[in-house]
């Protein structure tokens, strides 16, 4: 939740709806705002002009971007636990036609029932929901950063996130793959907005940086990510029983 934002509309005299039609956008837009989802950079702007604040005091984790930026690069956290799990599961919950997962087991939501049923909901709707997580059978787990502190640990979370996953691929809800691959890092990504966490060694995925990109014309990065997607994907097998 954006308690600033909220604070600041208050004293505004401004209401959702208000917020909504001020930026022309809708209304449940604007409740994900509220409800701690990062606008797009444009909104942002919008949004601090209105209110009359610097940017950085309504999303104080969205760090200064210079001219030398791409266009595409929309924030930068320096750990991924800064980002609520509500903030997550907001931008999954806004999926209008497509959502891919590329992780070890990505086990911060595939542990959590709320994203189950994100992607459950989803699926039903007759989006693409594609999960690529590791194979704990097949998978270098003496290489493999992790965000576990031990080899066993992580291949159990692996284990764990692929039970949870397989009800919703046997209702044809999820595309589930398990693959082999050392990542560099992981990939969540939802329609034209991608959050990827890096992987370092000897630092958790938890404490290691995020990056959210936006796929804006003539981007390079965006496409990237989604290129890498698509070549563990292609490799991967699918989760057997």
């Amino acid at each position: 939740m954006n308690d600033t934002l909220r604070r600041a509309l208050f004293e505004a005299q401004l209401s959702e709806a208000d917020l909504a039609a001020r930026l022309g956008v809708d209304p449940k837009t604007a409740q994900r705002w509220l409800d701690g989802r990062l606008p797009y950079a444009r909104y942002r702007d919008q949004l601090a002009r209105l209110l009359g604040l610097d940017e950085g005091e309504i999303w104080p984790e969205v760090r200064a971007a210079g001219r030398s930026l791409p266009a595409e690069f929309a924030a930068a956290y320096p750990r991924r636990d800064l980002i609520s799990q509500e903030a997550w599961l907001s931008m999954f919950a806004g999926a209008q036609s497509e959502i891919n997962v590329l992780a070890y087991s990505a086990g911060f939501l595939v542990g959590d029932a709320r994203f189950l049923g994100i992607l459950a909901d989803k699926g039903d709707q007759g989006q693409k929901v594609a999960v690529a997580l590791g194979d704990p059978d097949r998978l270098d787990l003496t290489r493999a950063g992790s965000e576990e502190d031990d080899e066993e640990a992580l291949s159990d979370s692996m284990a764990a996130s692929i039970d949870r996953i397989r009800p919703l691929v046997a209702s044809e809800q999820v595309q589930l793959r398990v693959h082999d691959v050392l990542l560099y890092n992981s990939i969540y990504r939802v329609d034209n907005q991608v959050l990827v966490n890096q992987h370092l060694h000897g630092i958790a995925s938890a404490r290691a940086p995020v990056y959210h990109l936006l796929n804006a014309d003539q981007g390079e990065m965006f496409n990237f990510y989604l290129a890498s997607f698509d070549r563990v994907w292609s490799d991967a097998m699918p989760a057997v029983r």
